[in-house]
């Protein structure tokens, strides 16, 4: 199993750790199975702010997930459209157990913030 370090936009991560988002939706499925992951909350804040488990990662069709994880979603479907827009398929990462806290990018030995996310070793964790 295999944990990343994700990069998502503030206003998704108020969300997440509010609980109203559960789903954290992505263009590009994962190659390796993954159980775990890291929350880095992008500008102004520019930390980790949370760690998770998930409980699954699907990848479908984007209409079949949408189905599946609209009330985990914490948005509109306009705006699920619109992120999907040039893709077949969707991944959803589904959360569960989510803890806070505040560390570095230096801190999992990262020189660099992940465009959508990158696989840790387990070295850096």
């Amino acid at each position: 199993m295999a944990t990343i370090l994700i990069s998502i936009n503030p206003q998704h991560v108020d969300k997440i750790l509010s609980g109203i988002k559960k789903c954290e939706y992505r263009t590009r499925s994962p190659k390796k199975e993954v159980n775990r992951m890291i929350i880095y909350e992008t500008s102004p804040i520019k930390r980790v702010v949370a760690e998770c488990e998930l409980e699954n990662v699907l990848t479908l069709p984007k209409e079949e997930l949408w189905l599946k994880t609209k009330n985990l979603s914490g948005t509109t479907k306009d705006r699920f459209d619109n992120y999907f827009s040039k893709q077949d398929n969707a991944t959803g990462f589904i959360i569960k157990n989510i803890s806070k806290c505040d560390r570095s990018l230096d801190e999992y030995g990262i020189k660099f913030v992940p465009q959508s996310y990158i696989y840790l070793d387990e070295k850096m964790i």
